[in-house]
């Protein structure tokens, strides 16, 4: 274990003092590891840093597991003196703020889109156990439910459902079919996939929802034709959007018949595919890059192969160049129950091509490879007269290993 923590975190971390601490000695009883991801600039992140703190002190105060729970926390801070005043305010351990390429390689192996963020880790493999620590501190301040390991979507949804006609529905009757988990809220103004639910008839969805009243709440389900989580029940709410780790809405979880996950995209996809020919939405290796998926691109690294016109005859060849790469990374890291390091995209010459090459300063050459890393603000390009399967995986290869240079974007 304690290989592995050097291995995620480096030898050293800091405490409050900015004394170091060797990483080596957080191993022995530690069975789970929580990140903290936030900065002293973001009131958001100074509110939830007490919640933490009384969180934390109870526990290893009261638990009698004290000694396998520790957390880190890594800042987003660019001014030092800020960042060790914050640090003095946490009972807990720090990464240290100069250590800048390991923050982003936690940030985007964790997938942070935004702080505060915390996550449970398994302290021995490094695997999210908790994707939503914000709401395990609201809701088990005491921490009674250690070690907060993810349930059976089954479990966690069971007891009754509520149709906009106020018929009431047992979540047994979500069983053996295919299921969309919905967190939304009456005041997105994204559209919801009703007209798509209307359509394939054949997944059933669930719905988790952030009104604000009871009313507002019974105005939106009166729009949907699915079943949804009463109001009232706040509990099995929060206990869906921790199953899930839901960090914005509005998000579509889509499972298989067994309540596997099959893809946390599902909006993107229904959005792109309203006549539901990819059903039920297995992830696809290589996307075509639009406005229903490029917010994908603030989720971590993404390849990106930008050719010369928007037209099938051009799309098609360069998704199969990819498709292999793609395919291999995806299922070597599936095996291992991790998001992959790398997503992968084909981009045309349109208008939401033209500005992500404005937004990262990219040229205006094509064929032109590229891994963007929005998080990091950074970039890095293969700039050839051809494209080849070749060239492509010795990008990746050479990108995965951090042999390549970033430039700023």
């Amino acid at each position: 274990m304690s290989e592995f923590l050097v291995t995620l975190l480096g030898e050293r971390l800091v405490n409050s003092e900015r004394a170091e601490v060797d990483v080596q000695e957080l191993g022995g009883r530690l069975s789970v590891l929580g990140l903290y991801f936030g900065c002293s600039l973001s009131a958001p992140c100074r509110q939830f840093n007490g919640s933490l703190r009384d969180f934390y002190c109870k526990f290893k105060k009261a638990s009698e597991r004290r000694e396998e729970l520790e957390i880190v926390f890594v800042s987003s801070d660019q001014d030092q003196k800020r960042w060790q005043e914050f640090l003095q305010e946490m009972p807990w351990l720090a990464l240290h703020i100069k250590d800048k390429h390991k923050k982003m390689k936690l940030w985007n192996k964790y997938r942070v889109t935004s702080i505060p963020f915390l996550v449970f880790v398994d302290a021995a493999t490094g695997k999210a156990v908790c994707r939503n620590g914000l709401l395990v501190v609201q809701d088990d301040p005491k921490g009674l439910e250690f070690p907060w390991r993810p349930k059976p979507f089954a479990e966690v949804v069971a007891g009754p459902l509520l149709r906009k006609d106020g018929h009431v529905t047992d979540s047994s009757s979500l069983d053996g079919s295919y299921v969309g988990v919905y967190f939304s809220a009456h005041w997105v103004s994204y559209p919801a996939p009703v007209r798509v639910a209307a359509v394939c008839g054949s997944p059933r969805s669930s719905h988790s929802h952030a009104c604000v009243s009871e009313d507002s709440f019974t105005q939106y389900l009166s729009e949907m034709p699915w079943v949804a989580v009463p109001y009232s029940d706040k509990a099995r709410r929060s206990r869906l959007n921790r199953l899930y780790g839901i960090q914005g809405i509005p998000t579509l979880i889509l499972l298989d018949t067994d309540g596997r996950v099959i893809t946390r995209q599902g909006r993107a996809e229904v959005l792109s595919d309203p006549n539901c020919w990819r059903f039920p939405w297995h992830p696809r290796p290589v996307l075509d890059l639009s406005e229903s998926n490029a917010a994908q691109l603030h989720e971590g690294p993404c390849l990106v192969l930008f050719v010369g016109e928007h037209r099938h005859a051009e799309l098609e060849p360069a998704r199969e160049l990819l498709r292999p790469i793609a395919e291999k990374i995806l299922a070597n890291h599936k095996a291992k129950g991790e998001e992959p390091p790398l997503l992968f995209f084909v981009a045309g010459e349109d208008d939401m091509s033209d500005s992500l090459r404005d937004y990262t300063n990219l040229p205006e050459a094509a064929p032109l490879l590229t891994i963007l890393d929005m998080s990091a603000r950074a970039k890095f390009v293969r700039d050839v007269e051809e494209v080849t399967a070749a060239v492509a995986e010795q990008f990746v290869s050479d990108f995965l290993a951090e042999k390549l240079t970033p430039e700023p974007i």
